[in-house]
């Protein structure tokens, strides 16, 4: 069996998220819940699909960033579609500023977002009263300023629309709105005092006229309801805010109320130092309902009296080779370690190494492909940990006698 080395490498990147309605990604997919303590994954899915089909639930998702979140919540999109459940998941990354962001811009993003996955199964909504708010929107934004020739075009069918039907999509509408103000922060904040004291507003309009309009409708096609999933909202900054709290504190705790009002089920992914807030009761009761944030753990590879784990440094060999030999079965794949390695020795080393952190490990692996094709020696792996060790700046764990620890 001959090692696809482009291969190999794409499937290393620790940027990529595993996709896991992708057959080839499906392929990479390690589930570590035996030694992460428990199906967290499960827990969600049964929470919405066995024991409370029928009535929106809030859950709440964290662990440290590059843990394995995001392919997680891919597994649990794809199994929950198979449910029979209609589910919208996004990166929040990919319409907000995780340095600059307000309750307003959230429920945008999820009104844009949901809106336009429903478009895509000819689901039909008529929020008129919504669009007729967004025209309001735009007429305050509108200043001296010079302004694409498109932004310009969707605000005179914006200013030449009826009380009746508008001349543009909800989506394109939050879109056009948002877009103006991406890259002003002075337009962005005349845009969030003009909506903070309408929030509750924007919350009836996408409860009444986006979310119970598209419950209505799928349940007639035969699907159970719709699932909005929100990743990488732990990635927000921990900056403080005018308050004195932190923006995750101010958003997740003094706004959770508001974020948990949507009639949907609800996955939110939050920053795990809200776990050790002093705030986390507030934090459970207001946004979680009463129940804890569920959190992803490493993968442990080590025991208390520093033994070697090794049900959890099986799993992350595993893992490595999966991304080297997709198609072959894992009993077998163990024979053609050193097809990647210069020896088993240098695997359990990486693994080790990385301290169950899957993102660490990955970029590290990712580092040695840099330097040269496999088999991956000793010598350069060490180098790359030293590396590692030198620019902390570069992961998010520090190496101590040999083993990543959280600083």
């Amino acid at each position: 069996m001959n090692l696809n080395l482009q291969r190999f490498f794409d499937a290393c990147d620790p940027s990529r998220t595993l996709v896991l309605a992708n057959s080839e990604d499906k392929l990479y997919y390690i589930d570590f819940a035996a030694v992460r303590g428990g199906k967290i994954i499960d827990a969600l899915k049964r929470t919405i699909t066995r024991l409370s089909p029928n009535k929106p639930t809030c859950q709440l998702f964290t662990g440290h960033i590059g843990c394995g979140k995001s392919t997680e919540l891919s597994r649990l999109k794809t199994e929950l579609q198979s449910e029979g459940f209609h589910v919208v998941y996004f990166e929040s990354t990919e319409d907000l500023d995780e340095t600059d962001v307000d309750i307003t811009d959230i429920m945008l993003a999820i009104a844009r977002r949901v809106g336009e996955s429903l478009e895509q199964i000819n689901i039909t909504l008529q929020p008129q009263g919504f669009k007729s708010f967004l025209t309001g929107v735009w007429e305050f934004l509108q200043t001296p300023v010079v302004v694409s020739a498109e932004t310009e075009m969707l605000g005179a069918k914006i200013k030449g629309s009826t009380e009746g039907q508008l001349e543009f999509s909800l989506p394109a509408g939050i879109g056009k709105i948002t877009a103006k103000t991406k890259d002003s922060p002075k337009l962005r904040s005349k845009l969030r005092q003009y909506l903070e004291p309408q929030t509750n507003r924007i919350l009836q309009f996408i409860n009444e006229e986006i979310i119970q309009v598209a419950t209505e409708q799928l349940k007639q096609r035969g699907q159970k309801g719709l699932v909005v999933i929100i990743d990488n909202l732990d990635r927000i900054d921990n900056r403080p805010t005018s308050s004195g709290r932190s923006l995750p504190e101010y958003l997740f705790i003094e706004r959770g109320e508001q974020l948990r009002k949507l009639n949907c089920h609800l996955v939110y992914t939050l920053p795990l130092s809200l776990i050790f807030s002093n705030e986390c009761e507030a934090l459970k009761n207001r946004l979680g309902g009463g129940v804890d944030p569920k959190v992803l753990p490493m993968i442990p590879v080590q025991l208390r009296d520093g033994t070697e784990y090794f049900d959890g440094m099986e799993l992350l060999q595993q893992m490595v080779l999966a991304r080297a030999f997709p198609d072959i079965q894992p009993e077998e794949r163990l024979g053609l370690i050193t097809k990647v390695f210069d020896s088993p020795d240098t695997l359990d080393r990486l693994c080790s190494v990385s301290g169950g952190h899957v993102r660490n490990l990955l970029g590290m692996l990712f580092r040695c492909l840099q330097e040269v094709d496999p088999p991956i020696s000793r010598n350069i792996l060490e180098a790359v940990i030293r590396d590692a060790r030198r620019s902390p700046s570069h992961f998010p764990l520090t190496i101590k006698n040999g083993i990543c620890c959280f600083r």
